[in-house]
């Protein structure tokens, strides 16, 4: 069940239409927590995937008690305080060591998670090459058939793509495209022999599953003598190897509310607005422009500032009898008719 909140002013008004879903989304902000034990590994990925993630990361520097698969509440605290949707927890354990869990949010709630060990982990200062950009929006590249077909890897997917989006893009520069994302598969490991004991599915799914390798590179665009110029990547980091572990699947009515998108015209969303209204187009230059219609305006009745020189006096009625009686008496010099004009007294106090 979605929640409802009515607005009571109009400034809490504009904020949750702020937070309604859009036909084209804001890029999500994510938030990189530690646990209260954090191993090397774990550090090392914290601190680059929040370098690729920036400007739209927040570092909490402190340790937390977190558990995310036992507890929810802290990471619906710190989303609706944030504005974040998107949460990467580090942890480290003897149960699990070297664990990095993606949470991802939706309306307030906890919608999905995904645990991953870390078996290797390098930073971008052991490579000693060009570096992109910070806050450019990566290309990301899955090299494996299990990204369309294996439920893990599907939702892992899924959370990549919905964690490294950034601001929608029109038109991609060439020269903007500075580094890409590559994530393959590893063969997938033997089955394990039965020994009779039961096993859970998690467990199970996840010891079939390959190694995740995730490598950054950076994009040379070298002249090839056409107009596509010919491409080479050079490695960057970070670069990691993953190993999926538990995870937590959404609920469909919730994910079927999350996908949900308003039915809006391909030619209208390209133009930037949204749902179609009457009168109101884009230019070339990207503004928007409106057209008014206006009835019959009668300027007599219009209210204009009034000004005492533009005041209307009353005419004396005895002045009025005088000059009609002298109408026809007049001298030959033809002098003019006077009017007695009088001001309105002022009432006494």
């Amino acid at each position: 069940m979605i929640r409802t909140v009515k607005p009571k002013s109009a400034r809490v008004k504009r904020a949750l239409e702020e937070r309604e879903a859009k036909v084209v989304e804001n890029p999500k902000t994510a938030v990189f927590v530690r646990g209260n034990q954090i191993s090397e590994r774990v550090q090392i990925a914290l601190k680059e995937l929040a370098m690729l993630k920036r400007p739209e990361a927040i570092n909490f520097s402190k340790k937390n008690d977190v558990h995310p698969f036992e507890a929810v509440e802290s990471f619906e605290f710190w989303g609706e305080k944030n504005d974040a949707s998107l949460f990467l927890v580090g942890l480290h354990s003897k149960k699990r060591p070297h664990d990095l869990v993606f949470v991802r949010m939706f309306d307030g709630k906890v919608l999905d998670m995904i645990e991953l060990g870390i078996d290797m982990a390098e930073s971008m200062a052991a490579l000693k090459t060009p570096k992109s950009t910070p806050g450019h929006r990566p290309l990301m590249h899955f090299a494996s058939p299990l990204f369309e077909t294996h439920p893990a890897l599907i939702q892992l997917k899924s959370m990549l793509l919905d964690f490294f989006n950034g601001h929608s893009l029109e038109q991609v520069h060439l020269a903007g495209l500075e580094h890409v994302i590559s994530i393959t598969c590893s063969p997938p490991p033997p089955p394990a022999a039965d020994n009779g004991e039961p096993s859970s599915s998690t467990v199970s799914e996840a010891s079939t599953l390959p190694t995740i390798h995730f490598r950054t590179s950076t994009i040379r665009l070298l002249n090839s003598g056409t107009r596509v110029p010919k491409l080479e990547l050079e490695p960057m980091g970070p670069n990691f190897d993953f190993k999926v572990r538990r995870r937590q699947e959404a609920d469909a009515d919730v994910l079927k509310q999350a996908l949900r998108r308003p039915k809006v015209a391909k030619k209208d969303v390209e133009k930037g607005l949204g749902k179609k209204r009457k009168n109101i187009e884009t230019d070339d230059m990207g503004d928007k422009v409106g057209r008014i219609h206006l009835g019959k305006q009668e300027f007599g009745k219009l209210q204009v500032r009034k000004m005492k020189g533009l005041r209307k006096f009353k005419v004396d009625k005895d002045a009025d009898s005088a000059a009609a009686s002298d109408a026809g008496g007049e001298s030959e010099g033809g002098g003019e008719e006077k009017v007695n004009r009088r001001k309105k007294p002022k009432a006494s106090k």
